[in-house]
């Protein structure tokens, strides 16, 4: 399943709706991540949400940057479980699509599991049935968004706890997952991982993940045919109307770890990055790395 940025309740009540909700079905199952703090402009956004297409619409009570803070939303609502739960049960009166949380363990130096078990707690008796957890604490001064996802320590002890607390409600872990062979137990014991910078920087890993935990027997989709169906999807995207100029960087630019790891991927890279083909559209760029990438990775077989 894959979750939209953070979207502020206020660019969805006074800006361009379609700008920030506007998908692709391919996308599909996909959830809509929010950032707000007020029950009825979260209830007018899931709203939205729903007639969108979206298949869940989640709070974000996790991102510790100081912008956020302002706004009195992300992790700072943390402290105010009361709010977040009015907060929910808006949203969830307000649509039939399931309304979750994403949220940290703790805020700043509060390190005590009581804190996040309450904020849990709150939460469930408002409606919500899974919670996404960063296994971290959130530091609301003193880091940066970059340190608050490096710095704190990860306390995967937490949320085994909070299912062993509350078996009826879904956890999903998030935070420092990129050994692949940790995901089994992982899964034994909570009901899904997410990942944000390592499927990002090495998004293959998602087809590998696919077929080690679903146990499938058909081989890997080559990295070759993923770059086609992109030329595809490139091509309808540039060509469809729109209000607004389409890029083909809007594109590539989140394809540059599709051969993290492999063969020709500092070629790939390097072509894809190309400001004059990218700055004309050029839809080529994509086959000529290929080229790149398949004479690279010839040469080092030789």
């Amino acid at each position: 399943m894959l979750y939209t940025e953070m979207v502020t309740c206020g660019a969805l009540v006074h800006g361009d709706v379609a700008r920030h909700l506007d998908f692709s079905q391919a996308e599909h199952p996909l959830a809509l991540q929010l950032g707000g703090s007020e029950p009825a402009e979260l209830a007018h956004c899931a709203r939205l949400a729903e007639r969108w297409g979206y298949d869940e619409v989640n709070l974000n009570c996790g991102c510790p940057s100081e912008r956020v803070q302002h706004g009195a939303f992300g992790a700072c609502l943390m402290a105010e479980p009361a709010t977040v739960a009015d907060c929910v049960k808006a949203m969830r009166d307000a649509v039939s699509i399931p309304v979750t949380v994403k949220h940290r363990i703790g805020i700043d130096r509060i390190e005590d599991y009581g804190f996040v078990a309450e904020f849990v707690a709150a939460l469930a008796a408002a409606g919500c049935s899974t919670f996404i957890v960063h296994a971290r604490n959130a530091w609301l001064s003193g880091l940066s968004p970059k340190e608050n996802r490096e710095v704190p320590p990860l306390r995967y002890d937490f949320v085994y706890r909070l299912k062993q607390q509350s078996p009826e409600l879904e956890f999903v872990l998030n935070g420092g997952l990129q050994q692949r062979s940790d995901y089994p137990a992982i899964l034994a014991q909570l009901d899904g991982v997410m990942l944000g910078r390592e499927a990002y920087h090495n998004p293959y890993v998602l087809a590998e993940l696919e077929a080690s935990l679903s146990g499938a027997s058909e081989p890997l989709p080559a990295r070759a045919a993923v770059v086609a169906s992109m030329v595809e999807y490139a091509e309808r995207y540039l060509a469809e109307p729109s209000a607004r100029p389409r890029h083909l960087r809007h594109i590539v630019r989140h394809m540059l770890g599709l051969y993290h790891g492999a063969p020709g991927a500092r070629g790939w890279r390097r072509m894809l990055s190309d400001a004059d083909a990218l700055a004309h559209n050029d839809l080529d760029l994509l086959r000529r790395a290929l080229r790149i990438v398949e004479a690279e990775g010839a040469a080092l077989a030789a």
